[in-house]
């Protein structure tokens, strides 16, 4: 065997022969029989050489543990009746703690305090350090050995230079702008962060950097060994930064500041919130400017719901906070069509130009290869010897364009609200101890964003999942003998702020200047910001030379994301974020979580959740309690400010005890965060986590949590005694579950119902929505493999009638531009196919990104209310004083709904479902499948639609200290 193949996949020839084993911290494990398990698809091993990468590519192969967990993933949507406490190992993998003896694949020493021993089934990293040194160490090493280049890419997102690194695809420019937009740094801005972490935070804040440098040890002990063994991930060859005949090139080795640059980047995306004072401002404009000043303020707070009775919410009591105030200061509303948004793009050159042609991708789409799929160890000699020769000759055209879309998905760094949690007392459970399911929605990608790991060490004993990079502590997971999970909670944490225009010379501002009047009255130039980014092609990315300059704006006051006139003087809007600055706060109390002498009860967890400065809401399960907590710095604002407008920077609204150095403000104590230990059950899926806590555009009577909370509710009401596998299966149901369908269309069918339907063929469409509803309203097929959806017409016709109807009902009353603006504020549709905030604001033309998570986000709850109202039932918070289905006539709604139902039924498959490089135009069932994003050289198989957490736990505790 040459030199190329014998270097592919085994790690373990350059792993010590007979290592030494570390002396183990040993903890008790307290799972209940069949009560700790998880699930991370679609697999723990994320890297792949050259090699593997080839194989994959020419033969099909997949790296050993690559996909060992997505069937069993996938399994459960087709197989959840009936499921038993014994049938969960079918579908997750055991997490309690070790590995015994009969189970272990390797077990090796990376330096001598710290042991990693790794599974046969998974090749999941346990880590056992007899030093937290030795222990973080390890975490870095196994990081490094199972995410490497994953880690790379998003460390490379963090600074803004993704392009440069993995060439220019549109995918990968977009992404890197969204970012550099709201997340901009400079190396001495990160540098600042981890210095007021060791200065403010005391011990624990000193112990946190000294594990982080430790867990960077790892990693780059891992670099220097795999780039010298010629192991490295593959991904490092095609993208030009090794060459893979000499081995010339590097692979940079990581530093903290990387560790900020991610940090803010996943804080960003999942713990991030609020924002769109802009857009809310011109909505209001365009309702005043319709109705008048007095009922077009009082028609955008109805259709705003920033409070609306009927929403569902998590924990009981009321948690006041961000409300509009009755007597508002400081508001700064941009006249008419006077916003002009800021685009960072600047100098662009070659493929960036804006006359440049698109480019489309240059490789073909082709089958993953499914799970059989066999490693390059298996294939037959001839083969491997084919491998080997096109290594070691760098013949890699099998490999190329494989980057040609980008490295990860556009709108990647788009708010998300993907997550979900259940959890129920030991009053109504079977065994009489609380269970709980619970995990974050990160999206599908291969590899995987998250990774699994057990950690023990000195103060140390968790296992879970961490984001890659960031993974010196579990994030989500197990300690002893408590588990817990979060949700994105998306609460109000950022403001946007009209600072005054100037120019330093004394002339006349306009909305063309760069400079502003800052806190203490001088004109000052914006700080720019600026990275600059240049590409050629590669094997992974064919995208044409070209480059570019990034360059955000900076105030005291945040981030420029547009110009304006307010009153007709020349403005800049800017955001600005609570955790902007400080990205590393969190440390502590993810540290916190991972301290088996800190987490005793559910007390002392929510009490170090407040260290999370991050919007996240917080779920624990222990052998005796649940509990929830919402965590976030959320800023203390002064009297009168309205955090839905933008505000006056000069004004006395603002945030209480802001430093403009730092951004550093008061926060709400943890008191007045939605909390609750001990509810008969909690659940919560990116919903309003407690009345009187401001929520988002619509959240109103109908959202994706009712999939959830009529279903547990019900089964508590019936007497139902939980096992982890019937609040499984419940939960499963749910992520099967049309919202639309399961909530809403009974009331349309009850507006329809007021008189004969004449047609034949629309009655016969009506008969199929109703029989779909009446059987579950699910989209699921009756078997696996089967091939399409039961009800697979009906599901069809609503897909199509929903954008249709939304317009119909909304648009005549509304006037279209009024109508299109509200679409800005909030989409109108969020069906497992698509989202229609990627289109024209009502058509069916939706675009398809195979991401799972649906139902987050649309106009249900208006929809609802609406037709609420013209059937006189009671609502409790209208859409104000007006109806506009049928102008609130019963008959004229009625003909409304059979029109678009008739539009919708009329509408083909091909036009319903236009197709994409994986689906042909017509095909449902492709059209909703769960595609994972290679962030690598290795795809992944589709799988069954399915609305639930991509990290997954069931767990019980049958015992405590």
């Amino acid at each position: 065997m040459g030199t190329a193949l014998a270097v592919t996949a085994s790690l373990a020839a350059a792993l010590p022969a007979t290592p030494v084993m570390a002396e183990p911290v040993a903890y008790e494990d307290y799972c209940a029989p069949s009560g700790c398990h998880d699930i991370l698809p679609p697999g723990q091993n994320g890297n792949a050489t050259l090699v593997e990468i080839l194989g994959h590519q020419v033969f099909g192969t997949r790296p050993e543990h690559s996909s060992s967990q997505l069937d069993m993933y996938d399994d459960l949507v087709h197989h959840y009746d009936g499921l038993t406490e014994e049938g969960l190992d079918d579908f997750f993998q055991d997490a309690s703690y070790g590995v015994d003896d009969a189970e272990v694949d390797r077990e090796y020493q990376p330096r001598e305090d710290v042991t990693i021993v790794r599974d046969a089934a998974h090749g999941i990293p346990h880590i056992t350090g007899t030093t937290r040194d030795g222990t973080m160490f390890g975490a870095g090493y196994a990081a490094g050995e199972d995410r490497l280049f994953l880690m790379d890419v998003l460390r490379r997102v963090g600074r803004g230079e993704l392009t440069s690194f993995a060439g220019g695809a549109e995918g990968n420019r977009g992404l890197e702008q969204d970012l550099w937009s709201t997340a901009p740094y400079t190396e001495e801005d990160k540098q600042t962060q981890i210095e007021r972490v060791a200065s403010e935070g005391g011990e624990r804040g000193e112990q946190a950097l000294t594990d982080v440098d430790a867990y960077l040890e790892g990693v780059n002990a891992y670099i220097d060994e795999a780039d010298s063994g010629r192991y490295f991930p593959g991904e490092y060859v095609l993208t030009g930064h090794k060459d893979a005949i000499t081995n010339s090139g590097e692979i940079e080795p990581f530093t903290t500041t990387d560790v900020v640059g991610i940090a803010a980047m996943v804080g960003g995306i999942f713990g991030g919130g609020g924002g769109g004072e802009i857009q809310a401002a011109i909505v209001l404009a365009n309702f005043q400017d319709r109705y008048g000043a007095e009922e077009g303020m009082e028609l955008w707070h109805a259709w705003r719901m920033e409070n609306d009775p009927e929403a569902t919410v998590s924990v009981d009591g009321e948690f006041p906070y961000a409300q509009t105030p009755d007597d508002p200061i400081g508001r700064a509303v941009p006249d008419p069509g006077s916003v002009e948004p800021y685009d960072i793009v600047h100098d662009e050159y070659g493929s960036a130009a804006p006359d440049a042609a698109s480019q489309a991708s240059t490789t073909e789409t082709r089958d993953a290869p499914e799970a059989d799929a066999p490693t390059v160890e298996e294939l037959p000699e001839d083969q491997r010897a084919e491998l080997e020769k096109m290594a070691e000759e760098g013949d890699l055209s099998a490999a190329e364009g494989i980057f040609d879309d980008g490295v990860l998905p556009e709108g990647f760094l788009d708010p998300r609200g993907m997550s979900n949690a259940l959890l129920v007392s030991g009053e109504h459970t079977e065994s009489g101890n609380p269970v709980a399911v619970m995990g974050p929605q990160t999206g599908y990608f291969s590899p995987q964003l998250l990774m699994l790991q057990e950690l023990q060490g000195p103060g140390i004993s968790a296992r879970g999942a961490s984001f890659a990079g960031v993974s010196f502590y579990v994030q989500m997971g197990r300690g002893v003998d408590y588990a817990w999970s979060a949700t994105s909670a998306g609460q109000d944490i950022t403001d946007t702020f009209a600072v005054d225009l100037c120019e330093t010379d004394g002339s006349e501002p306009t909305t063309g200047s760069r400079s502003y009047v800052d806190s203490a009255g001088d004109c000052v130039d914006f700080e720019a910001l600026s990275v600059s980014n240049d590409w050629t092609p590669t094997i992974a990315d064919g995208t044409e030379e070209g480059g570019y300059t990034l360059t955000s704006l900076r105030s005291e006051y945040g981030l420029v994301n547009s110009f304006a006139t307010v009153d007709g003087e020349p403005v800049a809007f800017t955001e600005l974020r609570s955790t902007y600055m400080r990205e590393v706060d969190s440390i502590i109390g993810f540290q916190k979580f991972n301290d088996p002498d800190l987490i005793t009860s559910a007390e002392t967890f929510t009490e170090a959740a407040y260290d999370i400065a991050y919007a996240f809401n917080w779920h624990y399960v222990d052998d005796q309690d649940i509990a929830f907590i919402n965590s976030g710095d959320n800023p203390v604002r002064t009297e009168g400010t309205d955090p839905n407008m933008p505000i006056d920077a000069y004004s006395d609204a603002g945030w209480s005890g802001w430093d403009p150095v730092t951004n550093g403000a008061d926060h709400h104590p943890q008191s007045d965060h939605p909390q609750q230990i001990n509810p008969d059950y909690i659940v919560n899926w990116n919903n309003k986590p407690a009345q009187g806590y401001t929520s988002g555009w619509s959240t109103g009577s109908v959202h994706r949590n009712d999939l959830l909370d009529g279903r547990v509710s019900g089964l508590i009401e019936d007497g139902h005694r939980f096992t982890t596998a019937s609040l499984t299966g419940t939960m499963m149901e749910a992520g099967v579950a049309d919202l639309r369908a399961e909530q809403v269309v009974p009331l349309l069918l009850e507006v329809i119902d007021t008189a004969e339907v004449d047609d034949p063929e629309l009655a016969e469409e009506v008969e199929s929505l109703r029989t779909w509803v009446d059987s579950g309203a699910l989209r699921r097929e009756p078997q696996r493999d089967a091939g399409s959806y039961e009800h697979a017409d009906a599901i069809r016709v609503l897909d199509a009638w929903w954008p249709i109807l939304v317009r119909s009902q909304f648009e005549p009353g509304l006037g279209e531009g009024l109508y299109e603006e509200l679409t800005r504020a909030v989409q109108t549709d969020e069906s497992p196919s698509g989202s229609i905030g990627g289109g024209e604001p009502g058509s069916v033309n939706q675009g398809q990104p195979h991401r799972g998570s649906a139902f987050q986000y649309g106009w249900w709850s208006y929809v609802h209310k609406d037709l609420r109202t013209v059937l006189d039932q009671e609502v409790d918070g209208t859409l104000g004083d007006r109806v506009y289905c049928g102008e609130g006539d019963l008959g004229d709604c009625r003909t409304v709904l059979l029109d678009s139902l008739a539009e919708a039924a009329a509408t083909p498959a091909e036009e319903v479902y236009p197709g994409d490089e994986h689906c042909s135009a017509g095909d449902q069932l492709c059209a909703d499948t769960v595609i994972h994003q290679s962030v690598g050289g290795i795809d992944m198989w589709p799988i069954a639609w399915q609305n639930r957490p991509t990290y997954q736990l069931v767990y019980e505790f049958s015992g405590g200290r």
